[in-house]
């Protein structure tokens, strides 16, 4: 038995540092696992070279300002995880190591909106082929990160807003997944996510605070303080949707009038240019006119900019972050959206906020919430069970 304050409990407590530094990076040379950790070097090399034993990391040459170190990586079959992200209209499901290698993932039409029952089946089902096509061994699956486009109640694990999906009212995605996969199952809503995503796997790398706006059948934030998603105390932060734009303009979906959504979100914005160019105009191919030069989707998304570049300027005079990232497929426009964001922002941001602030596309494109419910379970699992083949003997010096 381990003392509290004993040589073997510190060790064992520096041991479960570096495993989730690295857990978390996905991949740190020595060096930047001691900055990480606040360990000495000589401790951190104990420490990496007992995991190795044990089987817990892989090391393996690399460079890092042109001079030779070793990548640290937690071992390719120490456990696996899954990602689930509901979208309006898709379910897709990644399976990763801990490691951060994605080994698998797949997409496919969903009406979310219909029925939940119907996007549970899919997405077990989904689950249930990828393990099986990977031949990854299922008691490894250490936990899954589930995506909603909702609002999330942490406190009962329930979705929030009927209004949003209808056919989702009252339900607990994590806790109907639990029971169905069989493993511990982390929920958050999809903007949450895609900030995720980026800040582990894309645009937001390095960055400690940021917003990744998801423009898509509606408009949200994941808001990254320090390093942490932050969802407030009910779950709904970041619902930059929902900002009164004009008090007198259109009736949103929660009620009110004038919301940013209904000057950004498709559903709103296609029927502007369905009479000219069609019924089944999608959001997709306004993208692709535009950068075509259809000067009608040019303007409708020069507009849009400008309306989410009031909502970004608010969050900067709030948060100050220094990046935003924009998702969804309107980030596919590149300047035709993101300079009108960038001009309202200089506009209606102040001054020394604005002037901190880079405006980019996602990297991850729509893998971005599905990456980020990876990183979400990667982020929630515990270290201890990574830890049972790792050498008892306790390291020389800690720091």
């Amino acid at each position: 038995m381990e003392t509290p304050g004993s040589q073997s409990s510190l060790h064992r407590a520096n041991l479960e540092r570096v495993v989730r530094a690295v857990r978390l990076a996905g991949s740190l040379t020595q060096a930047e696992i001691a900055r990480t950790t606040g360990l000495s070097a000589a401790t951190v090399s104990n420490i990496v070279r007992e995991l190795k034993d044990g089987g817990t990391v892989e090391v393996t040459p690399t460079s890092a300002g042109g001079r030779r170190a070793r990548s640290v990586s937690l071992s390719g079959d120490a456990g696996i995880v899954i990602g689930i992200d509901f979208g309006h209209t898709h379910l897709r499901v990644a399976i990763g190591n801990l490691a951060h290698q994605v080994l698998a993932e797949e997409a496919e039409p969903l009406d979310v909106d219909a029925s939940a029952d119907q996007g549970f089946d899919r997405a077990e089902q989904l689950v249930d082929r990828l393990i099986a096509a990977t031949g990854v061994d299922r008691t490894k699956v250490a936990g899954v990160g589930l995506g909603v486009p909702g609002p999330i109640d942490f406190e009962s694990g329930t979705l929030g807003s009927t209004a949003i999906l209808p056919g989702w009212g009252g339900t607990k995605p994590a806790e109907e997944l639990r029971g169905r996969l069989g493993v511990p199952v982390h929920v958050d809503n999809d903007a949450n996510l895609g900030a995720l995503g980026e800040l582990v796997w894309g645009g937001g790398k390095g960055v400690r605070d940021l917003a990744y706006i998801k423009v898509a059948s509606g408009v949200g934030a994941g808001l990254v303080i320090d390093g942490k998603i932050y969802r407030g105390p009910g779950g709904t932060a970041g619902e930059i949707g929902h900002i009164t734009l004009d008090e007198s303009g259109p009736v949103c979906r929660c009620g009110n009038r004038g919301c940013l959504e209904t000057f950004a979100a498709a559903r709103y914005v296609l029927p502007l240019l369905q009479p000219s160019h069609g019924p089944e105009l999608t959001m997709e191919d306004v993208v692709r006119l535009a950068r075509d030069g259809d000067p009608g989707c040019r303007r409708v998304i020069a507009d849009v900019g400008r309306h989410i570049g009031s909502g970004v300027a608010n969050l900067c005079n709030l948060l100050n972050p220094s990046r935003v990232v924009l998702g969804g497929d309107l980030a596919e426009a590149g300047e035709l959206v993101l300079g009108p964001i960038r001009e309202s922002v200089g506009r209606y941001a102040i001054p020394s906020a604005a002037r901190q602030l880079s405006v980019l596309p996602g990297a991850l494109g729509g893998r971005a919430e599905v990456l980020g419910a990876l990183a979400l379970a990667l982020s929630e699992m515990g270290d201890s069970t990574l830890l049972e083949g790792a050498s008892p003997v306790a390291a020389p010096a800690f720091t």
